[in-house]
């Protein structure tokens, strides 16, 4: 059997086998906004699966697949072909074409055997292939059952639970029977000799606006994504004389055409989705940073974030979801277990750095587009996430942003490393909330020097602009006083809730370097630090030191590696003047993306490059991830040394692997300009 096909479009997506059918896996489906919308879709021949002959996806959203009929008697020179066309672009559409190979007439019996559990994502990914039994609201428990009933030329399945609607409709081009009990669609196919014959089915999974299946619209109205073609059109040109820098490239930009989508009905934004399989939605971290990576090469995507953001920002105080006034979201879910209030994603907000890096985005965001009309109608959302900054963020007034979740169903940590178990000190003792993370107050240092800025220049607002630089200045201060470990010749990764250092090494400190946090007479140190062994494993910056007590070379952020992590460390050491390091980093990335067919995963594991020759693969990665797939991209901003000011400076520091390389055609304040 081939390996799996994977096709994505925006918030939709389809996993199936190599022969295009799925069901064989838990996993497997077509899924949309959140929720399984076919958890079984088979093609039979004469009650047999078809002979896989070879299957490709080609681009993001289209898949072919080439077979045969099974007749055991002819294996050699099988009389009937059949090829399998299949996209998702905007709808899932599958032509199945079944071509005759000789001159006599044949027949066939045509299956198509369907189910759909309309299971959340969550459950899914909790009973998908782990033997795990099924939570008490199980897809198809009392009150959730799936329905199908037929019109002339298709089949609805339906499901309704309390507030939550959802239908699939399969429309067919020619007659059928329905049988199985309405599971199978039956098709009596006659080709001509030496001739072909075709059977279109169209797949439409809709979210209902009441309880009448034929009042249900489309998700893919607005999730789908814009065409591809007029994204990669505007990207810049790179014209480089690196063949895995091209070929890397490329592979981001039509990952992140297709990781876009629109997190609500009757949305224009188009944002990055955060990553297949599990985190197909809006997460406020994910899409800020991988905006914040791509702006000189597609800065709406930095707008329509912002926008998205800025529309569902909290406005009220919500334990269960983890929300206070002013704070940017973690994490948007549109499934079943949303809808009716078992999960906090409706959005959730455990998370405490989507503020500061909403404030630093949109002033990266005018630096770039010079569009100071959108940065003045932000106005409002970027006061209100520094006022939450100034009162919530910091739970006990000490000037530090610390986290603790309030919610039963809450995360534990509330920082890019939000697993468990990621916050942990040199002994391998978990650290106890509310946590102070380094990184948090790096961000947060450094979105006041940028709101100081939005207030003087845009907003009209001196004495604010005053009073956030003085925050700014006192918290650098504080800071470097707090968190630098004299014994390590480096910061600590966090303070506990008895203001207790938490010493371990971790590359959270390289996100100093990048917010600009860093005393000047130690940033050498600190990015000497993260060049060790312990640190750099050959491909990229572990996120956490081997020597530590906790260190797994495949502890999700205890030991591997993440792209985007190494990629703001790189951008990091540039900032600072380290430019040889930097570029060590980044081209030991790019390295790596060869290994991946070009495509950075989320996380690869970090064993040592000297033991292994390859990047070992994390076992369960997203790939495509949004910040995976940016990192390429702000990559390149390293290592041309690009910089927006009154005008784009440019300093090239391009290792001689790459040879010539320049980028045409960088957006610059409503310009295009080259580089360098």
């Amino acid at each position: 059997m081939a390996e799996e096909l994977l096709l994505i479009d925006g918030s939709t997506f389809c996993l199936s086998d190599g022969r295009g059918d799925l069901g064989d896996d838990g996993m497997q489906g077509l899924f949309a906004a959140d929720v399984r919308h076919l958890s079984e879709w088979r093609l039979l021949l004469e009650d047999e699966p078809v002979r896989l002959l070879t299957s490709r996806v080609i681009g993001h959203a289209s898949a072919r697949i080439f077979g045969t009929a099974p007749g055991a008697d002819e294996p050699r020179s099988p009389s009937v072909t059949v090829v399998r066309d299949r996209n998702i672009a905007g709808g899932f559409r599958e032509t199945l074409s079944f071509e005759n190979n000789r001159e006599v007439e044949q027949r066939l019996l045509v299956k198509l055997i369907f189910a759909g559990d309309f299971a959340d994502i969550f459950e899914v990914k909790a009973n998908g292939s782990n033997g795990a039994p099924a939570p008490p609201d199980a897809p198809g428990a009392p009150g959730g059952a799936t329905q199908i009933t037929r019109d002339d030329d298709g089949v609805t399945l339906g499901y309704s639970k309390g507030v939550f609607h959802r239908a699939t409709k399969l429309g067919f081009s020619v007659p059928f029977s329905l049988l199985d009990g309405g599971g199978c669609a039956a098709f009596d196919i006659v080709v001509p000799p030496r001739s072909r014959r075709e059977l279109a089915v169209s797949i439409t999974c809709c979210m209902s606006r009441g309880e009448n299946a034929a009042a249900s619209h489309p998700v893919q109205k607005n999730g789908a994504s814009a065409p591809a073609d007029a994204f990669l059109g505007g990207a810049p040109a790179l014209i480089t004389d690196s063949e895995l820098l091209r070929h890397t490239y490329g592979q981001s930009l039509n990952d992140l055409a297709a990781l876009r989508f629109s997190p609500t009905e009757d949305a224009s934004e188009l944002i990055p989705a955060a990553g297949l399989p599990w985190f197909m939605a809006l997460f406020g971290r994910d899409s800020l940073i991988t905006a914040y990576q791509a702006l000189p090469f597609a800065p709406e995507l930095a707008r329509a974030t912002l926008a998205t953001l800025a529309r569902y920002q909290a406005s009220a105080y919500d334990d269960f979801r983890d929300s206070e006034p002013g704070k940017i979201l973690h994490e948007l879910r549109r499934g079943k277990l949303a809808a009716l209030g078992e999960i906090p994603h409706t959005p959730y907000f455990g998370t405490h750095d989507a503020t500061p890096l909403f404030v630093i985005l949109l002033d990266e965001y005018e630096r770039w587009s010079g569009d100071q009309a959108f940065a003045r109608s932000m106005k409002g959302a970027a006061l209100r996430a520094l006022e939450w900054m100034q009162s919530d963020g910091d739970r006990d007034g000490d000037g530090y942003l610390e986290y603790e979740t309030r919610s039963s169903l809450g995360l534990p940590n509330q920082c890019w490393k939000d697993s468990w178990d990621s916050i942990v000190d040199r002994r391998g003792r978990l650290a106890a909330a509310p946590i102070a993370t380094c990184e948090i107050q790096g961000y947060a240092f450094d979105a006041k020097v940028r709101g100081a800025r939005l207030c003087r220049e845009l907003w009209g607002e001196p004495a604010m602009a005053d009073r956030l630089e003085a925050e700014a200045a006192n918290l650098k201060s504080a800071f470097n006083r707090d968190f630098y470990d004299e014994d390590t010749g480096t910061y600590v990764l966090a303070l506990d809730v008895n203001k207790r250092r938490i010493d371990s090494v971790t590359s959270n400190i390289g996100h100093l370097l990048w917010s600009g946090i860093v005393a000047a007479d130690r940033a050498g140190a600190v990015a000497d630090r993260l060049m060790e062994p312990d640190m750099f494993n050959g491909w990229g910056v572990r996120t956490l030191s081997a020597n530590e007590v906790a260190y797994n070379p495949v502890g999700y952020h205890t030991g591997s590696v993440w792209p985007h992590d190494t990629g703001m460390i790189a951008e990091g050491m540039r900032r600072y003047g380290f430019r040889a390091k930097a570029s060590t980093l980044v081209t030991a990335l790019i390295e790596s993306a060869a290994f991946f067919a070009y495509r950075l995963p989320e996380v690869f594991a970090g064993f040592d490059r000297a033991r292994t020759e390859m990047p070992v693969e994390y076992p369960t990665a997203s790939s495509p991830q949004a910040w995976a797939a940016g990192t390429p991209l702000l990559a390149l901003r390293t290592l041309l040394g690009l910089d927006a000011g009154a005008t784009l400076s440019c300093a090239p520091a391009l290792p001689e692997t790459f040879g010539r390389t320049r980028l045409e055609g960088i957006h610059f304040r409503g310009n295009r300009v080259t580089a360098p």
